[in-house]
């Protein structure tokens, strides 16, 4: 008869955890989402020809991007 209760105690503390993992997973659908944050930009980081980093907007970006060649990227800081 004891190791019947045993069982049985064994089903009910399993049962419960389950319970409660499964409880706890669906109050966390129910419950309201945090206010979104403040939407963030989408911004990319460049560097200005006088060597300052500066981050801009991708929608400001029109023009398609492209590899500059060698002899454009040793020339390009102005002194």
């Amino acid at each position: 008869m004891k190791e019947e209760n045993k069982i049985s105690s064994r089903k009910k503390f399993v049962l419960g955890c389950a319970a409660m993992v499964a409880s706890l997973t669906a109050l966390k659908f129910w419950l309201p989402k945090e206010a979104p944050a403040k939407k963030k930009k989408d911004t990319v980081k460049m560097l200005t020809q006088d060597g300052r980093l500066v981050e801009i907007d991708r929608a400001m970006l029109t023009a398609k991007s492209k590899k500059i060649t060698d002899e454009d990227l040793k020339t390009w800081v102005k002194k």
